[in-house]
């Protein structure tokens, strides 16, 4: 099987399909890879804290590539396990403390009413709102300087989409210099935010220079690129079933990822040695793939998964994973989803799609699902 186009323009249709016809595919990814694709919840729910499921490259035999980054910026969790993961998540976890996540909310309320505050008519949200409320966030978390963020979300949203091999290694060079110098600066003016406080930990836990870099870069990263998707995502979602969302909580944003999460698989998987996953026998270093989206429309676990029921009970979704990998950045990205939609409704709440919802582009992607663009008519009952 050929994964194509079909995944990203109509996943709930082609994952159906796979759930019927059994819980494991052979497929081939857009880049050639032979990968294992998993379809069902309790296999996807098991297999992501299963330990003989490796996330360290070195296991794969299959001639896996994925994103290729710099040896300085690959040593974060995404790729390890075992002590030396559980000893990386105990330091970096201490900067995404409660009490620090909680500090946020008024200056992400803040950051949210500015941004409001300067919509009007027709716009296109992803540019106007989806995307600068994350990476303000993030650049005042890491304690990035306000003069420098649009270069860093340029460079971002050139690894995003790229245009050329050669585009995204001048902008992940150029963000990789930029996280180097910015270490420099706080080693030298330690401030309060995340990274200074990294920089203390590092001394104090023997985090090394390229642990640190690779978890300012993880940082950004990935809270950008999933928070950009779930506001994109969770107003689709929610405008697609109207009336459905009456109060932007915690419960309905869960119930949005659930529904539509960015992360449409989770990070590839590798067995350290030959396993069986819904019965089917996978071989050692093979390539591995969790569907998530799959996982969360699957009947036998969620009652009418094609309906949005903000107050679902016992919505065990794995759009954060599930094990020890599951994301130290949860609180923070549905704050910043809560905080986000629910402004956005309260300030506007006739909003409605510019288009029809089946003209809306998306991203090219059976990996991560986000629009290129959101067009919104802000106030279409008014003259």
């Amino acid at each position: 099987m050929k994964i194509d186009s079909a995944f990203a323009t109509a996943p709930h249709a082609t994952y159906a399909r796979l759930r019927e016809e059994g819980p494991v595919h052979r497929a081939v990814a857009p880049d050639g890879t032979d990968v294992w694709l998993v379809t069902r919840y309790a296999d996807v729910r098991t297999a992501l804290a299963d330990p003989r499921l490796s996330l360290d490259k070195r296991h794969s035999r299959d001639g896996y590539r994925g994103f290729s980054l710099p040896p300085e910026l690959d040593a974060n969790l995404l790729n390890m396990d075992g002590p030396e993961h559980a000893r990386l998540r105990r330091i970096i976890g201490r900067a995404f403390a409660p009490r620090r996540i909680a500090r946020l909310r008024p200056r992400v309320q803040e950051i949210t009413d500015e941004l409001l505050a300067g919509l009007d008519g027709e716009v296109d949200l992803l540019p106007a709102f989806c995307a600068p409320l994350p990476i303000t966030v993030i650049c005042e978390l890491l304690g990035v300087d306000a003069a420098d963020r649009p270069d860093f979300r340029s460079w971002t949203d050139t690894l995003l989409a790229p245009e050329s091999p050669e585009q995204a290694r001048a902008a992940l060079g150029s963000l990789h210099r930029y996280l180097l110098d910015l270490v420099a600066a706080k080693r030298a003016r330690p401030g309060d935010d995340l990274l200074s406080t990294l920089i203390s930990l590092r001394a104090e836990d023997r985090l090394s220079e390229d642990e640190l870099t690779s978890a300012a870069f993880l940082v950004l990263f990935a809270g950008y690129e999933n928070t950009v998707n779930l506001l994109g995502n969770g107003l689709v979602a929610m405008l697609s079933q109207p009336g459905a969302v009456e109060v932007v909580d915690e419960s309905a944003v869960d119930e949005l990822i659930r529904f539509d999460p960015p992360p449409q698989l989770a990070i590839r998987r590798f067995p350290v040695r030959d396993i069986e996953i819904g019965g089917v026998a996978i071989p050692a270093g093979a390539t591995v793939m969790l569907s998530l989206v799959s996982a969360h429309h699957d009947a036998d676990r969620f009652e009418a998964p094609e309906r949005i029921c903000p107050h679902r009970p016992d919505n065990q979704h794995l759009g954060f994973g599930h094990g020890p990998h599951y994301c130290l950045g949860a609180s923070l990205a549905r704050m910043e989803v809560e905080i986000g939609l629910g402004s956005l409704l309260r300030r506007f709440p006739n909003l409605a799609l510019a288009v029809p919802e089946d003209e809306l582009r998306w991203r090219n992607s059976f990996r991560n699902r986000g629009l290129l663009s959101l067009p919104v008519v802000l106030d279409p009952d008014l003259p």
